[in-house]
This record gives C-alpha cells, sequence and structure tokens, in this order.
C-alpha cells in the first residue's frame, strides 16, 4: 500500500501525562516507561504495581521508523534485511525493560538516560543500520541515503510532547491513501470516526487499580502503557461517519465466497510474525489469534504451509488468517504473563475469545476480479500509527446495532447494554499483478479509490473482509479513569491505541480454490 503524503494534523487528543517517559527506537516507536523515582521505589517487575514519586525529569525520545524508508530491496536480500529490522524492535523492549529497571539511578543522574541508554543505543542502531545497507548494496540495490542520519534519537520534556505526530514531525496523515476502507459486505467504514471523549488524557489501571494523571501515575492501563480514558468513546454519543457504498457498475463483481474457520478455540496462539519477521521467535512482539492455518509460526515456509492443516471446514482452504487478540484489563494475568510477548511486553489482562469470527471474500463495484496468487500476503492496518501516524491505518471498531452507522479507527467503542464489540477488518483489494510480498509489505498490494477504481497497473483481487465480535464488559469512566478497559495487544511502545489494530493474511489454497472464489464472485453468487 502507497503512502499518501498529503499532511493534515491528526485529531489524536492524547497529551503526554506528567510522569511518563518515552523512547523511540529500532524499527521506530514509541517506548513508554514510568521513570519517576526515589530510593524507596519497589516493583513486582518491570510492568508491576510500583510506589512512585517524583524526581527525575520526564522525556520523549523519539527515532525515525527504518522500517518505513526500505521500500525497494532486492528480493536475495530481504531476509536478511527482515532480521535485521527484528532486531531494531527488539531494541525497543530492551530499551523499555532498561528504563524500567533503573529508576533509581535516573533519579540520581539527570544525565544517566542519555549517557546509559541513549548513547549506547544510537552505536547498537548504527551497527544494524549499516548492516542493512551492506546487505541492500551487496544483493545489487541501492540503501536510501538518508540511513545513516537516522541512527539519533531526540529527546522532548512530557509538556512539550503528543502522541502520534507522525515521522520526522509530521503531522499524522489520513489512511489508506485518503480512502476509507470496506467493512464486511462491502460498506465502508471511516477513518475519521474517533471523537476525543473531552480530550480527556487521564491514567487507567495499575494491575487492576485505578491511576490518574495528576502525576501519581503511568499512562494508563494495567501495564501503565495505556490505555487511557480518552482512548474510549460512547458509540450512542458519535454521529454517523460510514460513507454510502461506491456505486455498482454494470460489469460489477458481486457476489461472495465465506469460509468457516471458527474463532480458535483450541488457543493457537503465538507472537511471531512470519510476513514481516521470518526465521525470527517473536518478531511481533505481542500476541496472535490464528484461525485457518495451524503451523503457522516465524520458522513456516510455502513449503510447510500445505503441510499445515487447517481450521477451516472447507479443508482446501489452508490460509493464514491472524490477528492480534484483545485483552480485557481487569487485574487478572493470562498464561503469558511472564511471557515474551505478553506480560514482559506491557500485554496483560484476560485474553478475549472471539464469539464469531466471519471471514468473506467480496466482489469490486468497477468490474470482475483475478484470483488470489498462492501465497499471497497482505497485511492490513499498522501496528505503529502511535509512531508513524494514519497514514496506514485500517481499523474500524464498532458494536452491532452501529456497524453500518459508526465505525472508528482512533478509539474503542464503549458499547450499550445487549450491543456486542466488533472489530472490522476490510483487507486491500487491488494487486499489483506479479508480486506475492513486497519489501516494506505494502507496495505490492493497494486499496482501490473511493470509486472503487485500481490505480494504474493492479488488478482487482476478491476482497477479505474479516468481522469479529467480541462480549467484553463494559467500560466506565469516572472523573477522567476507565475502568475494565479493553485493548488489542501491541509492541510496548505503541500504547494499545485502537488505530494500531491489524490484520494478517496469507492465501494458500489447493484444488483450484483460488479460481473458485474469484469465479463465484464474479458470477454474482453467494458460496461456501
Amino acid at each position: 500500500m502507497g503512502r499518501n503524503t498529503r499532511k493534515r494534523r491528526m485529531p489524536l487528543a492524547a497529551k503526554v501525562v506528567a510522569g511518563t517517559a518515552a523512547l523511540a527506537l529500532g524499527g521506530g516507536g514509541l517506548v513508554w516507561a514510568n521513570y519517576n523515582a526515589s530510593a524507596h521505589e519497589s516493583k513486582n517487575n518491570a510492568w508491576g504495581s510500583q510506589t512512585k514519586a517524583a524526581s527525575a525529569q520526564v522525556a520523549t525520545i523519539s527515532c525515525p521508523d527504518i522500517g518505513q524508508r526500505l521500500t525497494d530491496v532486492p528480493q536475495q536480500a530481504r531476509g536478511e534485511v527482515d532480521g535485521e529490522l527484528a532486531t531494531l524492535d527488539r531494541q525497543i523492549t530492551e530499551a523499555y525493560q532498561r528504563l524500567a529497571t533503573t529508576r533509581d539511578a535516573q533519579a540520581r543522574d539527570a544525565s544517566f538516560v542519555q549517557n546509559s541508554i541513549l548513547g549506547p543505543l544510537k552505536d547498537r542502531r548504527k551497527v544494524i543500520i549499516d548492516r542493512i545497507k551492506l546487505e541492500i548494496n551487496r544483493a545489487g540495490g541501492n540503501a536510501p541515503g538518508d540511513l545513516d542520519n537516522l541512527t539519533n534519537c531526540t529527546g522532548t520534556p512530557a509538556d512539550q510532547t503528543t502522541v502520534g505526530g507522525g515521522q520526522d514531525g509530521q503531522d499524522g496523515q489520513d489512511g489508506q491513501n485518503g480512502q476509507d476502507g470496506q467493512n464486511d459486505g462491502g460498506q465502508q467504514g471511516d477513518n475519521n470516526g474517533g471523537q476525543d471523549n473531552g480530550g480527556q488524557d487521564n491514567g487507567g489501571q495499575d494491575n487492576g487499580g485505578q491511576q490518574g494523571d495528576n502525576g501519581q501515575g503511568g499512562i494508563g492501563g494495567q501495564a501503565g502503557n495505556g490505555p487511557v480514558a480518552a482512548d474510549f468513546v460512547d458509540i450512542t454519543t458519535v454521529q454517523p461517519n460510514v460513507p454510502p457504498k461506491p456505486r455498482k457498475k454494470r460489469n460489477a463483481s458481486t457476489g461472495t465466497f465465506t469460509t468457516v474457520c471458527g474463532v480458535n478455540a483450541n488457543g493457537n496462539h503465538n507472537t511471531d510474525n512470519v510476513i514481516v519477521a521470518p526465521g525470527v521467535k517473536n518478531g511481533a512482539h505481542h500476541l496472535h489469534d490464528y484461525v485457518g492455518n495451524q503451523k503457522i509460526d516465524a520458522f513456516a515456509s510455502n513449503d510447510t504451509f500445505l503441510q499445515g492443516g487447517t481450521s477451516c471446514q472447507n479443508k482446501d482452504d489452508l490460509s493464514s488468517y491472524y490477528w492480534p487478540v484483545v485483552r480485557v484489563q481487569d487485574g487478572s494475568q493470562a498464561f503469558d504473563q511472564n511471557a515474551d510477548g505478553g506480560g514482559k511486553e506491557g500485554n496483560v489482562g484476560r485474553i478475549l475469545k472471539p464469539l464469531q469470527a466471519q471471514i468473506k471474500y467480496v466482489g469490486s463495484p468497477t468490474g470482475k476480479v483475478v484470483a488470489m496468487p498462492q501465497f499471497l500476503r497482505i497485511i492490513t492496518g499498522d501496528a505503529k500509527t502511535t509512531t508513524n501516524g494514519l497514514a496506514n491505518a485500517n481499523a474500524h471498531w464498532s458494536c452491532t446495532g452501529f456497524e453500518n452507522k459508526v465505525q472508528l479507527t482512533e478509539q474503542y467503542p464503549i458499547c450499550p447494554q445487549g450491543s456486542k464489540m466488533v472489530r472490522t477488518f476490510a483487507f486491500q483489494s487491488c494487486w499489483d499483478g506479479q508480486n506475492i510480498d513486497s519489501a516494506n509489505h505494502r507496495t505490492h498490494i493497494d486499496f482501490a479509490d473511493a470509486n472503487g477504481n485500481c490505480k494504474n497497473g493492479f488488478k482487482r483481487i476478491p476482497q477479505l473482509t474479516m468481522r469479529l465480535v467480541y462480549d467484553v464488559p463494559r467500560p466506565t469512566i469516572e472523573n477522567g479513569v476507565v475502568t475494565n478497559a479493553y485493548a488489542v495487544d501491541g509492541f510496548p511502545e505503541q500504547l494499545h491505541k485502537a488505530h494500531t489494530d491489524h490484520d494478517d493474511f496469507i492465501n494458500i489454497t489447493q484444488n483450484g480454490l483460488a479460481n473458485k472464489i474469484a469465479n463465484c464472485v464474479n458470477s454474482g453468487r453467494n458460496c461456501r
């Protein structure tokens, strides 16, 4: 998916609160750690409940997202480059943990963070960036000329910092090249649905307890890294924002193909990401639900995909459908509370299993589609929007009874009594006709425009849509504090924002199923 270069001011109301530090490292990101400290501070672990006392100055440290710059990497170098980018992401977590375990030293020495964390980190970043350049150039490519300028991290006082400012100080950008994604059945969602709930940026829970933003707490959340009250909105107060569907042309492909793959009832989870970080354990730094193919992990390959088995009723559908889990931050702990990608990285609380996971392929309003190629990889949304801005955001949150009226990108909905939370994805439906993946995992695939047209050189493919329905305890907000907060898993530095939601797909079929799906959609039938 190409990036939209049109700037706008991002309507993120959250402002960094006192008592919080942020560090953007590695592949790019804001790594948050509260390092107001005193000599008597105690903690259960890096993410546990803490005794806090103000002393050290709070700063936000921002580093560029290297992965966003690498749009042209030779095929033979991509495995090595992906591994190096995963190392940069791992540095995020390591720096975050170091901030969380050195608060006493930070309180005694105002230069500790710069001298003992950021300075050495800059040196480590330079080593990795040099490797990336070498691997690209050795494979016959041309590494971007500005990579040498991306090693340094700059600090900003907390009272001057806002969340999600975009790269290089740019304001956040509109998602999906200015176009909203379509939700299940082709209904378009909207990237402007987030209301700022009064612009409150108050604290949340700490191991089930509540913390405000009066300088005594963090930035909310059971692990101290979100969400906050401003991340939620009563959906009944949001004005309708779902635009009409594009008008169908005479040769539109109006059929649908539904595949039933369950809700991950067997608990098939891991924290890998075989698309972005193949061969790297814990490459996602958060937990995924998997339906469809049952053997997807960091070390799976095209050769092994076909042997993975499937949870789908149609046994010819070996595709992998996976998404970050949603957790309720009610003070409870899940099986991974002490594991990488889980509690060690700020993903805490009770994991929710969807009540429904509806997977459907739909057509195009402008013409016929071609079959998806075998092993096509698509990532929709951006797990790092808190860092990168909303250019690639494709989150859609709503409630049953509201889906055709309100779709939220920047906030989680508080649903009325009797209504369920709904999480919808509409994947890119325009393919470059050649590649099953690309260096940044976006440029080989794109969204149609507002009228349903693909850009020149791209072909229409069936659009994958997914609708996940959850029964979540109703969050409540009182005095700027949210209780019963729920949030999507993510990288620890991304603050569990609603707009970081994303979904992953690998097309794996057998016995001609890809052609059957395309033919069904083109013929106007509703198939299973």
